[in-house]
C-alpha cells in the first residue's frame, strides 16, 4: 500500500470516530454540550498556533492560549452584546503587546509574536461562531452547523479527489505545492454539491440560490484559508500543525477551511434574520413595571 493510500484511510476511519462523536453533540445534547467540543478545539488549536509563532516560549504561549479561550467564552456568552465585543477587540491586542514587552525574546522576532498574540485569539473564533449559529437558529441550529461541516469538509473532499486524478495546474506553488486550479475548482463543486443537498432536504428555510451562493463564497474563503495557514506553516518552518488528528496532523490543519466558512455562513444567518429582537428579561420587567404605573395612574384595566 502506498504511503497516499495509507494516508487515506487513516483519514477515513478518523472519520468514522469523529463524525458520529460531532452529530451525537449537534442533535442529542443542548448548545452548551456542542460547545464543550468548541471550546475543547480552540484550546488544542491555540495551543498549536502558538506553539508556531512563539517556539520555545511555554509562558508567552500560555498567556495567548489563554487570551483565546476567554475570547472564545466572551464571544459564545455575550456575543449578542456589542459593548462585550468592543470590549474583546479592543482588550486582545492589548494583551499581546504586554506579553511581548514581558518576554521580549529575540527583538528580530517582536513584531510577529506581537501580530500575532493580537491577530491568533480572534483568527480562532469562527469555531465559536458554530456554537453560536447551534444556539441563535433554535431547532434548525443543528442543520446550519452541519451545512457550514459540509461546505468545508465537502470542499476538502472535492479538492482532493480532483486534484489527486485531474489536477495538471499548480494553484500556488510558492505557498502550497500540491495545490492544484483542478483541485480548487473540483473543492468547490463539493461544496456546492453539499449545499444542494441540505438546502433541498433538512434546511428548506434557504432558498436553493441563497444556498449555493453561500456555498461559493464560503467554499473559496476556505481555500483561501486553507492556502493562508499553509503559509503560516512554511513561514515557522513547520510542516503540520500537530498530530492529534490522526491522517489529518493538527486542529488547525483540519479546521483552517472551517475557520472561514463557518465566519461567512454566520455573518449570512444575521444579515438574514436580522438580530434578536426581544428584550433580555431585566429590560421586560422594567418595560412592563412602567406600564403598570402608567395604568394605575390613568386608571386604565389591561
Amino acid at each position: 500500500m502506498t504511503e497516499q493510500n495509507r494516508n487515506m484511510w487513516i483519514r477515513l476511519a478518523t472519520a468514522a470516530v469523529a463524525i458520529p462523536l460531532m452529530l451525537a453533540l449537534l442533535f442529542a445534547v443542548p448548545p452548551w454540550g456542542f460547545y464543550l467540543l468548541v471550546l475543547a478545539a480552540t484550546l488544542v488549536g491555540a495551543v498549536e498556533l502558538f506553539g508556531m509563532t512563539h517556539q520555545g516560549d511555554r509562558v508567552a504561549q500560555a498567556a495567548h492560549t489563554a487570551t483565546a479561550l476567554a475570547a472564545s467564552l466572551v464571544v459564545f456568552r455575550f456575543g449578542a452584546d456589542a459593548r462585550a465585543l468592543l470590549a474583546l477587540a479592543a482588550l486582545t491586542p492589548l494583551v499581546a503587546m504586554l506579553v511581548s514587552l514581558a518576554r521580549l525574546g529575540a527583538v528580530e522576532t517582536a513584531a510577529l509574536r506581537m501580530t500575532s498574540g493580537a491577530f491568533g485569539p480572534l483568527y480562532l473564533l469562527g469555531l465559536t461562531l458554530l456554537s453560536r449559529l447551534h444556539a441563535e437558529r433554535g431547532a434548525e441550529g443543528p442543520w446550519y452547523v452541519l451545512m457550514t461541516l459540509a461546505f468545508a469538509w465537502g470542499g476538502d473532499t472535492g479538492g482532493y479527489f480532483a486534484g489527486r486524478f485531474l489536477g495538471k495546474h499548480k494553484l500556488y506553488p510558492a505557498v502550497s505545492p500540491k495545490k492544484t486550479v483542478e483541485g480548487a475548482i473540483g473543492g468547490l463543486a463539493g461544496s456546492v454539491l453539499a449545499a444542494v443537498v441540505i438546502c433541498s432536504t433538512t434546511l428548506r428555510s434557504i432558498p436553493l440560490w441563497h444556498g449555493v451562493a453561500l456555498a461559493l463564497v464560503a467554499g473559496a474563503l476556505g481555500q483561501l484559508g486553507d492556502l493562508g495557514e499553509s503559509l503560516l506553516k512554511r513561514s515557522t518552518g513547520v510542516k503540520d500543525s500537530g498530530q492529534i488528528v490522526p491522517g489529518h496532523g493538527g486542529i488547525l490543519d483540519r479546521v483552517d477551511a472551517l475557520l472561514m466558512a463557518a465566519t461567512v455562513v454566520y455573518l449570512y444567518t444575521r444579515a438574514a434574520h436580522g438580530l434578536s429582537s426581544a428584550p433580555c428579561p431585566r429590560a421586560r420587567a422594567t418595560s412592563t413595571s412602567r406600564r403598570s404605573s402608567r395604568c394605575c395612574r390613568t386608571g386604565t384595566r389591561w
